[in-house]
This record gives structure tokens, sequence and C-alpha cells, in this order.
């Protein structure tokens, strides 16, 4: 069975939809990094390994494995993963690689964690 979607408009308001088609394409970029943000953040484990370097500024994998109760690899796998996005960067001390946020993507988040702080009051 085929549904059918008819629209049942007499006639279609041409400057609203110019109006929106010209904004759509003016945030395209924009509507790209929230897809991939959401992507990303998309996993709890990713989310919170963002939360804890936005909270933080700067972490080792071995401080994000013990936070979070899990392996270090498998911290590892989730770090590469938002690393190859964009969304962290890297420095290395001796042996020790420490993780933080990419400057521009921090506004972005900033503003997904207030609204999680918020939410718990």
């Amino acid at each position: 069975m085929k549904l059918e979607i008819t629209c049942t408009r007499a006639q279609a308001d041409h400057k609203q939809l110019l109006n929106c088609k010209a904004t759509l394409d003016k945030m395209d970029d924009n509507f790209k990094e929230i897809t991939k943000l959401l992507s990303i953040a998309g996993n709890e484990v990713r989310l919170k390994i963002l939360f804890l370097l936005n909270m933080e500024n700067e972490l080792c994998p071995c401080d994000i494995a013990d936070i979070l109760e899990m392996s270090v690899p498998a911290i590892s796998q989730h770090i590469r993963k938002i690393k190859d996005a964009g969304f962290i960067k890297s420095r290395r001390e001796g042996q020790t690689l420490y993780y933080s946020l990419v400057g521009e993507k921090t506004t972005l988040l900033n503003n997904i964690f207030t609204s999680l702080r918020t939410s718990k009051k």
C-alpha cells in the first residue's frame, strides 16, 4: 500500500519560501558543524568525554578512564573518533598525551552543557 501525501494549500507564499531557502543556504556551514557534533555526541561516553574536557580544560586518557571507570584502550577509541571529527586536539608532555577542546568548538559545546546544568535545577 503506497501512501500519497498531497498538499491542500491554495497558493504558495513564494516570498516566504525564498526567504527560508536563503536562510538555510546562509546557515549551511553551521548545520554541517552541528550535525557533526551531534553525530559524535550521540554516544554517551563521547558526550561525557567532551563534557569533562569542557569542565577541566585538559585531561589525559588515563584520567578520563579512571573517571569513567573504563579501560584506557576503550577511551582511546572514543578520543580518536572525537579528534578525527575535529573537536579535540592533543599535546604531548614526555610520554603523556593531553587532550583539550579545539577553541572554536567550545562555544557550541558550552551552550549544550549549560543547558544540561540548568535542566538539573
